[in-house]
């Protein structure tokens, strides 16, 4: 079944943009567009990097996912890509989009930062957006697009969270 991916939250943006930024998370969104590949698999061939670049396509719901029987005869997921096509309808603000480009493009260790200051705010229980609004002194779009960047944190409804990580 051929998928699309329809993108109408600017903040949306930032995910598509960062999927593709380095070599690797290509390689890999380009093997799981062709076959079923295991975490295992992945980390393999790319590393500690392509284990978290699979996270980050599984956070940005661009995976598919399966279970399957390994050699070993234990049961391990697979990935694929969800998508064949992204179809992108939005607009917005000259001023949002501002933000929405900036976090898409912001080097890693000021992003770093920024990821950091929220992680902390949001806590072990989570955070409602509007608070960390407040304190960090950020528009809501560009509190959006940091959380869409992450891949420790979530919107839940008008929270913040933390992602909880399986292991």
């Amino acid at each position: 079944m051929k998928r699309i991916k329809v993108i109408n939250e600017p903040s949306e943006l930032v995910p598509m943009l960062l999927s593709m930024d380095t070599q690797i998370k290509r390689d890999i969104f380009n093997e799981i567009s062709k076959d079923w590949l295991t975490l295992a698999q992945i980390e393999e061939r790319y590393g500690e990097e392509g284990k978290t670049a699979l996270k980050f396509f599984e956070k940005m719901k661009l995976v598919d996912t399966m279970w399957q029987t390994n050699s070993e005869n234990k049961q391990e997921k697979a990935f694929h890509t969800y998508y064949m096509s992204f179809h992108i309808n939005t607009s917005c603000p000259v001023h949002e989009i501002s933000d929405v480009l900036s976090v898409a493009v912001m080097p890693g260790e000021s992003y770093c930062e920024l990821e950091d200051q929220i992680f902390e705010l949001a806590g072990d229980e989570g955070e409602f957006a509007g608070n960390i609004l407040e304190k960090m002194q950020i528009t809501t779009i560009m509190l959006k697009s940091l959380v869409k960047r992450s891949a420790k944190l979530e919107y839940r409804g008008h929270r913040v969270e933390r992602i909880k990580l399986e292991e």
